[in-house]
């Protein structure tokens, strides 16, 4: 299975998969009683995702995707959290001892992944997490389609489907609901905001700075000042130098235009 990188093209193709994506309407009784399923959790993502420094409906949507939102197995692979995991990834967490909290394994089970390392969580970045989180196989494929792990239940998938492990069926549908459907129903009902908006923002406010270490620009110096407020540790002077581009880069997964690196 070819490998699938992380870049420009990719990163326009998930966000255009989305802004088309239109939820089938005889299914939105089902995708809002998954939302609420999620929501009921919120609290106990939100512990498990601030440290790590990611969105804590990212978490929800992996953990009903995974195990269907249960809190007494480990979001590694279900097993129970009243000894360390049998099956694949075995023998996790690692440290503590039994019966685990569900938060101690779930972040366990997201540093294995190092998803606390993954700098982009904006729209296309949280798509192609969760889509490398299920495996790219649907995208490897002699006819590939958009895979139902992020598609099922709207206007982008209508059959095809692995049935077990190395085996697809073109004919099978799946019966779980998307978690690109997931999120887009999170956002049409205004139910997360603020790190999609500060990450879509920095992006818009770079496109227009050059990487420039010795030559002041306002754009550079706007720039500085939005990152600086978002907690980053540079000095404003207007010259977009790499310290600028390496902020930029923690937020939004790039360096600026230019940068030689």
């Amino acid at each position: 299975m070819s490998k699938i990188n992380y870049n420009p093209a990719l990163r326009a193709q998930y966000q255009y998969l989305f802004d088309t994506c239109i939820i089938k309407s005889e299914k939105y009784v089902t995708v809002d009683a998954v939302i609420s399923k999620i929501l009921t959790g919120k609290n106990r993502y939100e512990t498990v995702g601030f440290p790590l420094n990611m969105p804590w409906y990212f978490i929800g949507i992996i953990h009903y995707m995974e195990g269907s939102c249960n809190f007494k197995t480990h979001l590694h692979n279900g097993d129970p959290l009243t000894a360390k995991t049998i099956h694949v990834p075995a023998g996790r967490p690692v440290g503590g001892s039994a019966p685990y909290t569900w938060e101690f394994s779930a972040q366990d089970a997201l540093k294995l992944k190092k998803l606390e390392q993954w700098p982009d969580w904006d729209i296309a970045g949280i798509l192609y997490k969760l889509e490398q989180y299920n495996g790219f196989g649907y995208r490897n494929l002699e006819h590939p389609i958009p895979s139902p792990y992020l598609w099922s239940f709207s206007n982008h998938y209508d059959k095809g489907k692995y049935v077990s492990d190395g085996h697809y069926d073109p004919n099978a549908v799946s019966a779980q609901c998307g978690a690109a459907v997931i999120l887009r129903r999170f956002i049409e009902r205004q139910l997360i905001t603020g790190i999609i908006d500060r990450i879509s923002l920095t992006r818009q406010l770079g496109q227009e700075v050059i990487f420039s270490p010795s030559k002041y620009a306002t754009k550079a110096e706007q720039l500085q000042r939005w990152l600086v407020k978002l907690g980053a540790i540079i000095k404003i002077d207007g010259k977009a130098g790499p310290f600028t581009s390496d902020a930029y880069k923690n937020i939004t997964g790039e360096y600026l235009s230019g940068d030689p690196r």
